[in-house]
């Protein structure tokens, strides 16, 4: 039994995909994850859901090998789907872990294949009971209303089929340094492809409770969140949400 109750949580993460070598931000934001569901006494049940990676075998055996999320003090299991669901009941699994971390991918893909074995309904019980959600790229924007992806093929597409328990959009890899994503989330939200969100670049994640953001945080210094708004003329205007750092892990 969890030791203290819990409200909804999300964490939505942009991870980092061209870290220096030797050097692996994304620890940080993934353990902020783990912080949150507050747990002590005991290890800290952690499920990762790599659906959007097509549950690729060299992800699970980099997470059970320590990997992904970094730590000893973890209780450590991976939920996959292909090609049937590796646990006999996916929702006692689920609802008793403290974190869901979902890899990267293909969010279209995840979703579509979420929604087939109703683990949308899973995971929404999981975030009411308190386990916390998490997770990167797909990861993140999957439980918001829509954002730009390449899950269609090499350009960059509108989606706006998914889970919406955030009632804004998301867009991740927001880096200036590599403006496609960035480009084309703020010409969806101009246009009205999409709804105002949030974007995140790269090392920065967005902590929700509820549906309220309660705040960015950054495991790259100088990485920002930014809230983006349809400015009524076809434009867009933007205000940057200032992250608070984290300690690296």
């Amino acid at each position: 039994m969890r030791q203290v109750a819990r409200p909804p949580q999300i964490l939505a993460v942009s991870g980092v995909l061209d870290p220096q070598v030797g050097y692996q931000p994304d620890g940080a934001l993934r353990r902020h994850a783990v912080g949150l569901a507050g747990v002590s006494g005991r290890p800290t049940k952690v499920c990762f859901v790599p659906t959007a990676a097509g549950d690729d075998h060299r992800h699970v055996e980099r997470f059970l090998a320590g990997g992904v999320i970094p730590g000893d003090d973890l209780d450590r299991s991976v939920l996959t789907l292909f090609d049937r669901p590796n646990v006999p009941d996916v929702r006692a699994h689920l609802v008793g872990q403290d974190v869901i971390w979902c890899g990267g991918g293909s969010v279209v893909n995840q979703i579509a294949l979420w929604r087939a074995h109703r683990l949308d309904e899973v995971l929404w019980d999981c975030w009411q009971s308190g386990v916390v959600l998490a997770g990167q790229s797909a990861g993140s924007m999957c439980w918001h209303t829509g954002g730009v992806t390449d899950s269609f093929g090499d350009d960059l597409d509108v989606v706006t089929d998914l889970l919406a328990w955030l009632p804004f959009s998301n867009g991740v890899h927001d880096d200036l340094a590599d403006p496609p994503r960035r480009t084309a989330y703020r010409a969806a939200v101009a246009s009205g492809a999409i709804g105002p969100g949030y974007a995140t670049e790269d090392g920065v994640g967005l902590h929700y409770t509820g549906v309220e953001l309660i705040e960015a945080v950054s495991a790259l210094e100088g990485s920002s969140a930014w809230h983006v708004l349809p400015d009524g003329s076809g434009g867009y205007q933007e205000t940057r949400v200032e992250p608070r750092q984290l300690l690296p892990s």
